[in-house]
């Protein structure tokens, strides 16, 4: 991919707690090193990780309630407020828990919903994990991840021509416009969105979450079986480093900045 392949932002997305809905913004604000605002702010501890919310380190997912192995979360749709941090959660259109997650009454209600209501799975007593600015970002550095909607419909293809929604890959950014597979070619390079910069840093291994509809809450795909059968990989989708401050939104223009000669 040169210069001149640029693509737009047709969806942007923050997943507040790990594992639960992706909430669609229409801007937000870009700083050096961190992740969007409130972007996997919170997780749900699926038994004792060990994570201290004082000193807090990098877990693996395993250690918390999320779509790879529970799948039933995808049925859940839940609210964050950014004012109050208040968490709703409603299933079948009603509320069935809500709190705010910085006080222990509010987190405690959350962690009953869970305690009664995902039993199979629990491997220990639920419990709302922050960390300041923590991030429960799969990977351990505070990342930008970008979808090439491209690439998405190659997927479709693969498998015989059912549709597949973007949603299953929990991508904060979703672009159009680069060819299919094209971004995986980006990995130390710089994206231009407006004033902000981001330096592409990993591709993204896909893993058994993006065979949940994120609608339905079924497991009804095999898509990381399907990338390595068709492409040798499991790779789809990019993780980008924050390098300098700006404003992005859907609309905007992502560019492959040209490398400066010296």
């Amino acid at each position: 991919m040169t210069a001149k392949d640029t693509a737009e932002i047709t969806g942007l997305y923050r997943y507040p707690i790990k594992g639960l809905t992706p909430e669609r913004l229409s801007r937000v604000p870009l700083q050096v090193g961190q992740t969007l605002p409130a972007d996997r702010r919170y997780a749900i501890e699926n038994g004792p990780s060990g994570f201290n919310p004082e000193a807090p380190e990098w877990k693996p997912k395993i250690q918390f309630l999320m779509l790879a192995r529970n799948e039933r979360l995808a049925a859940l749709d839940s609210r964050f407020d950014d004012e109050t941090n208040l968490l709703t959660i409603r299933k079948d259109g009603q509320i069935v828990a809500s709190g705010d997650l910085e006080t222990a009454a509010g987190r405690a209600a959350i962690e009953a919903y869970f305690r009664e209501n995902f039993q199979p799975e629990l491997k220990g007593p639920p419990k709302v994990l922050s960390g300041r600015d923590h991030s429960f970002s799969d990977v351990a550095r505070k990342v930008v991840s970008i979808i090439n909607l491209s690439s998405v419909r190659a997927i479709e293809t693969m498998l015989g021509g059912v549709a597949v929604h973007p949603l299953r890959f929990r991508a904060n950014l979703y672009v159009k416009g680069w060819p299919a597979w094209s971004e995986l070619d980006l990995v130390g390079q710089t994206l231009a969105i407006g004033q902000a910069r981001l330096k592409v840093v990993k591709r993204i291994v896909r893993c058994p979450a993006t065979n949940v509809d994120p609608e339905t809450a079924r497991r009804d795909l095999e898509i990381p079986p399907t990338l390595s059968r068709h492409l040798g990989h499991m790779d789809c989708g990019i993780y980008a480093e924050v390098i300098a401050d700006g404003e992005i939104g859907v609309g905007d223009v992502v560019a492959v900045e040209e490398p400066r000669l010296v």
